[in-house]
């Protein structure tokens, strides 16, 4: 068991559960399967606009709008509704189960930091068939600011009973890492979606190509 380590805190959407085949939602209510990278890029702006602007980002409300946008407004609410309904239904990177395994092995705390509804994560988490091995899925609706703001980073490990120093952040986004390490919690970043970290984000503490190299090198610290 790693020395170093309480809590290892994982990124939700791209860094455990695959959202590409969502793609295939969108052109079955008649839109191009593109439109899918985009919506989400708009998704994550417009809600740290609103942190920074000092308001509450609605997880669903926020993501209709961005749908609606990147669709030049073509798209009805059924069909909006259809679209999220896939959020609950997409798998799981297949280095994931391993990674999780071995962090529940090693007996860490393993948690998830969403946004929205808890209860709406636990139910993509089980849909990948994730939910038994994470033991609490903390949210940033309870700051009423979303990542990569310090105080989720905070909350989070407040929640979790862990001092920062000993939580760590996994995402494959670098600038989730760069939020965790600014208060001082570790942080592993997975290559994966990125390719090469972002050069104008602090480092990771540790860096691998899957979830699994990610969570060997945690534990080795």
């Amino acid at each position: 068991m790693s020395t170093r380590l309480d809590a290892v805190v994982f990124d939700v959407l791209e860094t455990l559960l695959d959202l590409d085949p969502l793609g295939a939602r969108l052109e079955e209510v008649g839109q191009p399967a593109e439109v899918l990278g985009a919506f989400f890029m708009r998704f994550q702006r417009d809600a740290m606009a609103l942190t920074l602007a000092g308001d509450t980002a609605d997880f669903m409300r926020t993501a209709r709008q961005s749908l609606r946008i990147e669709t030049k407004q073509t798209i009805s609410d059924e069909d909006i509704d259809y679209f999220l309904e896939g959020f609950g239904k997409v798998p799981a990177f297949a280095d994931v189960k391993p990674a999780l395994r071995t962090l529940s092995e090693s007996g860490i705390t393993i948690a998830c930091l969403t946004v929205g509804d808890p209860d709406t994560t636990w139910s993509f988490l089980a849909g990948a068939g994730l939910d038994s091995y994470v033991d609490q899925v903390v949210t940033s609706d309870d700051v009423g600011v979303w990542k990569p703001a310090p105080d989720v980073y905070r909350h989070t490990a407040k929640v979790l009973n862990c001092e920062l120093d000993r939580m760590a952040l996994v995402a494959v986004h670098a600038w989730d890492c760069h939020g965790a390490k600014k208060v001082g919690a570790l942080a592993g970043w997975c290559s994966r979606l990125e390719g090469e970290h972002g050069e104008v984000f602090d480092p990771a503490d540790v860096s691998g190509a899957d979830l699994v190299e990610v969570v060997d090198g945690l534990l080795a610290l």
